[in-house]
């Protein structure tokens, strides 16, 4: 098995001991790699070790991407999550391309992705982005705007509210990562009493998937414990 192989197995390995002290199934638990900044090389040997979703920061390093492994992969059910911050004249291209958006946090966006989105194609799948940190320099909404933008949401008709999605300032001590999370766990659960179809928690990088999977994240994006350090040279 190759080293992205290798890696990948790992980190399934920790879900499932983590999620099973939990007493949770760990089949609820999505594992997003993400493969900003990599080659199609990288991806290739990652599907090759079982591994279907992706997540991109940058639209049209994404939509390289998509179109290479849907002219070269047909075979493989890949599902390709946009996990970056979106300006309004990339949605378009996201809208027609990606089976995900992780950072909704605005009502216009919203509103351009269900128009955009093609009618032949299922509802694009979104999530509210959560600034729980309160950090000027991070994209997402103030905990207190999430009902508001989750009712904009969910009469768009090409649009289907999945959940929420946020990620904390980088935390080293795992009992400040765990107060986070278990703020965003509380919010999740509000909406999901209003909304009874939100399903998706996603929370949880490789410095913290640990706390996140112990606070109910159902979706972990991991980047570089799959694929190794990122060069942003290019």
């Amino acid at each position: 098995m190759n080293k992205i192989g290798q890696n990948l197995q790992f980190i399934k390995q920790r879900i499932a001991t983590v999620a099973q002290q939990c007493q949770r199934d760990p089949k609820t638990i999505t594992l997003v790699a993400v493969s900003k900044t990599k080659p199609v090389a990288d991806i290739e040997q990652a599907i090759m070790a079982g591994q279907f979703d992706f997540g991109e920061n940058y639209v049209q390093e994404g939509l390289e991407k998509i179109n290479y492994f849907t002219a070269h992969w047909p075979q493989y059910p890949l599902i390709w999550h946009f996990i970056g911050p979106l300006q309004s004249n990339k949605s378009r291209l996201v809208a027609e391309y990606f089976d995900w958006v992780h950072t909704i946090d605005r009502q216009k966006i919203a509103e351009r992705l269900s128009m955009q989105r093609p009618v032949e194609k299922a509802p694009l799948n979104v999530l509210i982005q959560i600034n729980i940190s309160e950090e000027t320099s991070k994209s997402g909404i103030k905990p207190s705007q999430m009902m508001t933008l989750a009712e904009q949401i969910s009469v768009l008709p090409h649009l289907t509210l999945r959940g929420l999605m946020a990620i904390p300032s980088a935390e080293g001590d795992t009992i400040k990562q765990r107060l986070v999370f278990e703020k965003m766990k509380l919010l999740f659960q509000q909406l999901k009493a209003t909304y009874p179809l939100v399903d998706t928690l996603s929370m949880g990088m490789s410095n913290d998937m640990t706390s996140a999977i112990q606070c109910g994240s159902t979706l972990v994006r991991i980047g570089s414990a799959i694929f190794g350090a990122r060069d942003y040279s290019n």
